[in-house]
């Protein structure tokens, strides 16, 4: 009876955004993870959207901050305050009827490191939890036939981390989780900007210049783009210009980190799901994935041909909300 008026919800506890699925009604909020907080009160002042356009601009009584790092919890009372925001935006008859959750987690955490998503997620008005791994949740969103006896890998960046998997029969065959994602890549152009130029820039430029100009791959026509920053040595405001060219040696490392990972993966793969992948290929999902002409460079790099899924954003999202419409199973095996 209270699974019949519960609004079970799946959770996308991202380390750069956060996406809520709420059982028959689909993706309804899409939010950064960032949360400002008072420093004496320790008081929330704003989360989400409002939270990140405070990034690097708060006052000093103010702090915007990201309570998730690497795909875990790094505060583990601002992260409560951020699902318990996010649960009373969804789930609106929570006093009567607190919802079941799913909360899509990175398949290297620990134990401890799960055990803190749990009593977050039940503190901040969860009935029960269900942790679903990162990569099982976005080969379910982007619809890879996972219980068939054949491969099926899925490559996940997502801002902290980077998933990779090869399914079969429903079950994880081999997974690795690798720390570095769109954040890594974020780190890595604030740190050559600072090197190349002396120029000083914040978290929210590097993510821009991300954006409109990073590639994988040399591109048919090179892009360029106006910064702005401050001169580290003059202390001063400063604009130029740089080139996706100079962005994609900036982010060489990152990417190179994602290829070894890959290719470990493949190299633990059985010989007969190897067979498997010749013929399917990899999926990639995650809003990291979407970097201009990466699926080129992981194909040139594998030999193997690599799809970018559909709207890769939500494919874990969408996967927690396939598990709702199933949740007593999965709660069962999961006991």
């Amino acid at each position: 009876m209270l699974n019949f008026f519960s609004n079970d919800i799946g959770i996308d506890l991202g380390t750069a955004n956060s996406l809520v699925f709420v059982r028959d009604k689909g993706i309804v909020l899409r939010e950064p993870s960032v949360v400002a907080v008072y420093n004496n009160t320790k008081k929330v002042r704003a989360v989400g959207i409002e939270a990140k356009r405070m990034l690097g601009r708060t006052p000093g009584n103010i702090t915007a901050l990201r309570p998730m790092k690497d795909g875990v919890i790094a505060d583990f009372e601002i992260t409560e305050a951020m699902l318990r925001h996010f649960i009373k935006k969804v789930a609106h008859n929570t006093k009567f009827v607190p919802p079941r959750v799913v909360v899509a987690v990175p398949s290297g955490i620990t134990e401890v490191e799960r055990r803190a998503v749990k009593e977050s997620a039940i503190h901040a008005g969860a009935r029960e939890v269900l942790l679903l791994e990162e990569p099982m949740a976005a080969a379910i969103g982007v619809g890879l036939p996972i219980e068939e006896p054949a491969a099926n890998m899925i490559v996940d960046i997502g801002g902290g981390t980077t998933e990779v998997a090869i399914i079969s029969l429903a079950g994880v065959v081999f997974t690795r989780s690798l720390r570095v994602g769109g954040d890594e890549m974020d780190n890595a152009i604030i740190a050559y900007m600072k090197r190349a130029y002396n120029l000083m820039i914040g978290e929210r430029t590097a993510e821009e210049i991300k954006i409109r100009v990073g590639s994988a791959y040399p591109l048919e026509e090179e892009l360029t783009m106006e910064v702005k920053g401050r001169d580290s040595v003059a202390g001063l405001p400063k604009t130029l210009h740089i080139t996706s060219q100079e962005v994609r040696d900036a982010l060489a490392d990152v990417f190179n980190s994602i290829i070894e990972v890959v290719r470990s993966a493949l190299e633990r793969c059985p010989p007969e799901l190897s067979a498997d992948l010749v013929d399917r290929g990899i999926v990639m999902a995650g809003g990291g994935s979407m970097i201009r002409n990466l699926d080129k460079l992981i194909s040139e790099a594998t030999g193997l041909p690599v799809i970018l899924a559909e709207d890769p954003l939500s494919a874990v999202a969408n996967g927690t909300g396939i598990v709702l419409q199933d949740l007593n199973w999965w709660l069962r095996d999961a006991s």
